[in-house]
């Protein structure tokens, strides 16, 4: 029982600092002065080092369990990610930090959405009725006036990352017998070709400090902190992750004020719990139905969508992150 009691509390680490420093990541983003497209494919290929290192270091790729099949998923699993990156940094561009993060955590809802539509999975009465809290915190959260296109610019932008993430979960959920890592470092991998035309390598060359911005997404937002983050999913319930993944918008929210200045309103503020929470409901309502994976398994849950916040993630929870 002690020996239990240990390893969740340092999976409870784990997982907080990994929610810690995914809350931290629009700094980076916004600190580089890159565009979003350089962002993510310098990002995918400084992360693809990252954690091309540690799975070699840890022995990974013997007996890795890709087949072409499970390869492909990796592969289409991130497209969406790699383009929900493109998305969400573009709508911290266009609203904030802080805006475009809340709004990105109405990814549980596309999930549920998704399953009725795709696989027939039957919404419940209470799932829509989640589904309607989180719609009034959403309308509350926008804020939006007539003439405000940026922040519709910028809610729009957040939902699409928020449906590509709930597609790529999806798709990565379907892949077993495979280390999330090793999905991880697939997903990054295809970012590279698929986002080579989009890159302006002369504006990259441009960027002086910014460069220890991109580099620190790759080795920090993406290699250690899915290191961090796999490694607490296997300490930790189901229901504990999806709680602490909650620390991502949280941070966000704070680094995006104490860096920026920026805030949400009053009337938005209270739009903000009824998503999170009606977020929470919904995760932990999907996953009491599952056992919680342990790896080898998918990539980003959120389960939470987890990551996959991060690619490929082997919890519900995982959905949550960037």
């Amino acid at each position: 029982m002690r020996n239990e009691s240990a390893t969740q509390t340092r999976g409870t680490v784990e997982l907080t600092l990994a929610m810690v420093l995914s809350g931290t990541l629009g700094i980076f983003v916004v600190e580089s002065g890159a565009s979003p497209f350089n962002v993510v494919f310098f990002r995918c290929l400084f992360g693809a080092i990252a954690l091309g290192v540690y799975s070699l270091a840890r022995g990974y790729f013997t007996g890795h369990g890709l087949t072409p099949g499970k390869l492909g998923l990796a592969v289409l699993g991130g497209v969406f990610i790699v383009f929900n990156w493109v998305l969400l940094f573009e709508a911290y561009e266009a609203t904030s930090i802080s805006f475009a993060t809340v709004v990105y955590h109405t990814q549980p809802f596309f999930l549920v959405v998704f399953g009725a539509v795709l696989f027939r999975e039957r919404i419940t009465a209470a799932k829509f009725g989640w589904l309607a809290v989180a719609f009034v915190g959403l309308v509350l959260v926008s804020g939006i006036r007539p003439g405000d296109t940026a922040s519709l610019k910028g809610l729009g932008l957040a939902l699409a990352a928020a449906v590509l993430y709930a597609l790529s979960t999806i798709v990565t959920k379907r892949i077993t017998g495979v280390r999330p890592h090793l999905v991880a470092l697939v997903q990054v991998l295809a970012g590279i070709p698929l986002l080579l035309p989009f890159a302006d390598f002369g504006a990259a060359s441009r960027l002086g400090a910014g460069w220890g911005w991109l580099v620190g997404l790759g080795l920090i937002h993406t290699g250690l902190m899915y290191v961090l983050m796999y490694a607490a999913y296997q300490k930790l319930p189901t229901a504990k992750i999806a709680v602490l993944a909650f620390t991502y918008p949280a941070v966000a929210m704070f680094a995006d004020w104490a860096v920026y200045g920026h805030h949400i309103g009053l009337v938005q503020a209270l739009g903000v719990p009824l998503i999170v929470l009606a977020s929470l409901k919904v995760t932990l309502s999907a996953t009491a139905k599952t056992p919680p994976a342990t790896p080898p398994v998918r990539a980003a849950a959120p389960a939470p969508r987890t990551a996959a916040h991060a690619p490929a993630a082997a919890s519900p929870a995982a959905t949550r992150s960037v």
